[in-house]
């Protein structure tokens, strides 16, 4: 069978048949997580692009790379680990529909494994401590501007990093990120989420936080 076919025949519903997808919360996407190196002349160099993102309670988890069930699993490990490593996932996964690879990226461990986790498994192997602020970060949905705006995957990764961080109970959160990079945007975010989840409310859950933003110039306030 060539990859689409492996696909459909052997890897949805090995995905399918631990839950993903189906239970609540649980989603698979296949991601465009960069549009191709910019070449001379302006060209764009291929495309990256995830076959599987396993996605529950609104974070990614894994990565699943598929290759035709006519080559080895091990085919798709260098192309899996690189996507999790740009997508931020702990877990990775490469695949011909016969023979799972599997991949930790925190820790360096793998090898293959019998069948998919389901998404709780997941979940707890990727979040060890339960943490409510972080689960209400993570649930609440970015603004995307009815569509028109759909965040890098380095601008969801700071996003993540940084409401993590404050689920965390830190006071004092510094992101760096380069000119051009979006670091209004990811403050945006940030602050939608931490607005809408009504953050460091403990006594008047009914009202919106106050957020104070600060800018060096009207052009960015504005």
């Amino acid at each position: 069978m060539n990859e689409s076919e492996t696909r459909a025949e052997l890897i949805d519903p090995a995905l399918a048949a631990a839950g993903w997808g189906t239970v609540e919360d649980s989603r698979i996407r296949r991601e465009q997580i960069t549009d191709g190196r910019i070449q001379i002349g302006g060209r764009r160099g291929k495309k990256l692009i995830a076959d599987y993102v396993l996605v529950y309670r609104g974070r990614k988890l894994a990565v699943v790379e598929a290759k035709s069930d006519e080559l080895e699993a091990a085919e798709g490990v260098g192309q899996a680990k690189e996507y999790a490593k740009r997508l931020d996932c702990d877990t990775t996964y490469a695949t011909n529909g016969k023979t799972i690879y599997q991949i930790c990226m925190k820790t360096g461990a793998e090898g293959t494994v019998d069948r998919y986790p389901t998404p709780e498994e997941l979940w707890n192997k990727t979040f060890s401590e339960a943490n409510d602020w972080r689960d209400k970060f993570n649930s609440q949905p970015m603004d995307n501007n009815s569509g028109q705006w759909k965040p890098r995957y380095y601008q969801e990764n700071a996003i993540n990093r940084v409401t993590s961080a404050i689920a965390d109970g830190k006071q004092r959160v510094p992101l760096t990120m380069a000119t051009g990079c979006g670091k209004t945007c990811v403050a945006f975010e940030v602050a939608w989420k931490l607005f809408h989840t009504r953050w460091n409310l403990k006594r008047d859950g009914s009202r919106r936080p106050r957020l104070l933003f600060l800018a060096d110039r009207n052009v960015l306030a504005n």
